[in-house]
């Protein structure tokens, strides 16, 4: 699954650059340029906490397959329409929203499947995995991207849709179950129901509580400083080629904050982690400030983001652990909703502040917002009270169904594809002596939803039975 979301993730840094160019060559208008990738965010946006349901409802590889079969499709018939001279932005906006609704429902799946496919104590290591692929793509999608483009403008969207007939052909070779077993007969709820109560598991679970009023201020901060760098650069006549390499520097930061991720996990637990990125996060962006006019002004950004990839992979680590994989999909969801609903703002803002306040107004602003991270980070209840668990109280590690069961919607998995895979067990975090886990521990958070072992429930264990939320 990783080798072919990395050629999957490739062929969408192309196609994302495309999307832009193909519109200019067509109409010469910037502003339907721009229309189609706010169309796409709109899509993606709209439909997010809506695919966490479907997550949650129906069969996890059938969505995921679907996903991909469609945007095959999609990209296969623009660039057939492009070659054939029928190509228009009305077209392309509605396949970069097709492919937009697409992503949502399959990243979601992919994110709840993850705690089905390898064992527990390793779910931080691989969701680190693929925050090393997606900084790595980041790095060689878009030159290629612009390489291919260059030598015809159908040419990306032909290659994207090859790269999603290669995930399909990944996610065919996966024989291991994506979920648990289904609910028990007579047990079928609304859609909406089903909604609210991912909504209510995510609000009153004191941890995901907290690391929603992180989240959400964090990265508003550090999207708008990075924005508003760009539009700094740009105001000062920087040539084009510079400002380009404001984008690598902070991919090289994130790439080396994946790479060293499971070290960092091993070394530090995930409160220390979070502690250190909202403390550092405050000097960091102010040194940007006498920077704000050359491209080095990204350097202390990427210092920051350097320590993000370990603390998503703890985040979403811990996450898996101790969420009933019924509710993954809706508890992923509502927390990237929350998380990056705020951050869709922040290109506006810093606009404004950079054309009225120059890089005072960026830094300051976009600092007094990370500020809030911080004091949130330091004093939530949920975050101070985190005490590690050991991974026999969570969820099984491996396929999340006994022998004798199968995954909803799916044949029997025979014994052989039931046991855990991957390599040696990899401790979550370790920290200093009064909160570091043992081995293999994951997090659980004290709470309506921490105490005792209702949300974790054993192999075969039927979800909607002891279930908290």
């Amino acid at each position: 699954m990783w080798g072919s979301q990395a050629l999957s993730d490739l062929g969408s840094s192309m196609s994302s650059l495309a999307y832009p160019l193909v519109v200019l060559v067509l109409t010469h208008n910037a502003v339907l340029a721009g229309a189609v990738g706010t169309a796409a965010m709109v899509a993606k946006t709209a439909v997010r906490l809506p695919a966490g349901v479907l997550a949650d409802r129906v069969n996890r590889r059938r969505l995921m397959l679907a996903c991909d079969s469609i945007r095959l499709v999609a990209f296969a018939g623009l660039a057939a329409s492009l070659l054939l001279g029928y190509g228009n932005v009305l077209v392309i906006a509605v396949v970069a929203m097709i492919e937009s609704v697409c992503a949502a429902a399959f990243d979601t799946s992919a994110m709840s499947a993850v705690r089905n496919l390898v064992p527990l104590d390793q779910v931080s290591t691989a969701v680190a995995r693929d925050e090393a692929r997606s900084y790595a793509v980041g790095l060689v999608g878009p030159p290629i991207g612009g390489a291919v483009f260059g030598l015809g403008r159908a040419l990306p969207f032909l290659a994207d849709a090859i790269s999603y007939l290669v995930s399909l052909v990944g996610l065919l070779l996966i024989r291991r179950p994506m979920q648990e077993t289904a609910e028990p007969a007579g047990t079928a709820t609304s859609p909406l129901r089903d909604l609210l109560e991912g909504l209510r598991y995510t609000v009153t679970t004191p941890f995901l509580r907290a690391a929603m009023l992180i989240a959400a201020p964090l990265n508003f901060a550090i999207n708008g400083m990075l924005f508003g760098i760009i539009i700094l650069l740009q105001r000062n006549g920087t040539p084009p080629v510079l400002i380009g390499t404001v984008e690598t520097i902070v991919g090289v930061g994130g790439l080396i904050g994946a790479l060293a991720a499971s070290s960092m996990m091993r070394r530090f637990a995930f409160p220390k982690l979070l502690r250190a990125i909202t403390l550092l996060g405050i000097p960091l962006l102010l040194a940007a400030w006498p920077l704000a006019s050359t491209p080095l002004a990204a350097a202390p950004v990427a210092l920051l983001i350097l320590l993000g990839p370990p603390l998503n992979a703890g985040l979403f680590g811990h996450l898996a652990a101790t969420t009933p994989d019924r509710l993954q999909g809706r508890v992923n969801s509502a927390f990237m909703t929350a998380a990056m609903g705020l951050a869709a703002l922040a290109p506006l803002l810093a606009g404004t502040l950079a054309a009225h306040f120059g890089a005072a107004g960026v830094v300051l602003a976009f600092t007094a917002a990370f500020a809030v991270s911080t004091v949130a980070a330091l004093t939530a209840k949920g975050i101070r009270e985190m005490r590690p668990v050991t991974t026999s109280e969570t969820a099984p590690a491996g396929a999340g169904t006994e022998p004798g069961t199968a995954e909803v919607g799916e044949p029997q998995a025979d014994s052989a594809q039931s046991e855990p895979v991957g390599a040696e067990p990899v401790e979550t975090g370790a920290g200093d002596a009064d909160d570091r886990p043992g081995d293999g521990d994951a997090y659980r958070i004290g709470g309506p939803h921490g105490a005792g072992a209702r949300d974790a429930r054993g192999a075969g264990d039927r979800p909607g039975t002891g279930d908290a939320g």
